[in-house]
């Protein structure tokens, strides 16, 4: 069944007359009787009287009649919509990114590229570091924004996608101070007394990164996992309640190095460096996500962060 047989139904039903409807439809009387045809054999009654004049409705037809008009009338406002949708994507920037980077590095960035150029309409996805890749990978975003460390694998093959750096970042071991602002957990740690341990779970990406240096580390961390979570934010609150260290941004950690809420727990030797990249296809993007790749291209990494 074709629409436009539904479209010549109702034009019949207004004119009463198959030259009159065959002239509105553009096309000749005897293509638009084959077409009336085709739909009452789609349907499987005869739709209209042909042997009064002018013709009419049949039974069948008048019951037909509302259910062509409903059908037409959602196909239409179907099509709108999606015209609308397709309108608005075509001007939307889509990101994808985990839940830390999320909330605390997405909004300032975004503002800070702004004052660059102008507002862009975005879309936020969230999710965890593996979804995100593949967001990107099936192009249900235009950006991803990710940590990224030497170690990570990012599965994303640099014949196809390439990323910027827009912020560099270290992952700081913190915990809560005691009650002359020494850290009540330190590292590494002793046997004895092993620093209790606010872990990422294996899916996170800052996760791996904190796991591969707990393993590579020249001196012996001893460490008692007592909680895991995917979200750093997460992790954070929990410091602040005294359950143990965490490795958390810096980023992220300004207010609460100032007021000393959160300490270091260990020396400088346990920070780990980190980038947050923007990546993208090397496929043509839309024309204001190229607008954006471009601002971003012609500025200095620091003054994104």
């Amino acid at each position: 069944m074709e629409s436009r047989w539904l479209e010549d139904f109702l034009s019949l039903v207004d004119t009463r007359n198959f030259s009159r409807s065959a002239q509105t439809r553009y096309t000749t009387q005897p293509a638009f009787s084959r077409r009336i045809k085709s739909l009452e054999e789609w349907v499987g009654a005869q739709l209209f009287n042909r042997a009064t004049q002018p013709i009419t409705l049949t039974l069948s037809g008048e019951r037909f009649r509302p259910v062509a008009e409903d059908v037409l009338r959602r196909l239409y406002q179907g099509r709108e919509e999606a015209r609308r949708i397709n309108e608005i994507g075509a001007h939307t920037i889509r990101f994808a990114a985990t839940h830390s980077l999320s909330l605390n590095f997405f909004p300032s960035w975004l503002r800070a590229v702004e004052m660059h150029s102008h507002t862009f309409n975005t879309r936020l996805d969230t999710s965890q570091f593996n979804d995100c890749i593949h967001m990107l990978q099936r192009g249900d975003c235009h950006f991803l924004i990710s940590y990224t460390h030497p170690n990570m694998q990012m599965h994303l093959p640099v014949e196809h996608f390439t990323s910027k750096i827009v912020l560099h970042d270290t992952l700081i071991p913190v915990t809560l101070p005691d009650s002359i602002g020494q850290p009540i957990d330190r590292l590494p740690g002793t046997e004895d007394e092993p620093v209790h341990f606010l872990a990422y779970t294996e899916t996170s990406a800052i996760g791996r990164v904190v796991e591969h240096m707990i393993t590579e580390a020249k001196e012996p961390l001893h460490l008692n996992r007592v909680f895991v979570s995917h979200m750093a934010a997460v992790l954070k609150a929990m410091s602040f309640e005294g359950r143990g260290t965490a490795w958390l941004p810096a980023s992220h950690l300004e207010k609460e190095f100032a007021e000393g809420s959160l300490v270091r727990a260990g020396d400088e030797c346990w920070n780990i460096p980190v980038e947050v990249r923007l990546f993208r296809s090397r496929d043509a993007l839309p024309p204001i996500s190229e607008e954006l790749w471009s601002l971003l291209e012609g500025e200095a990494d620091d003054n994104w962060s």
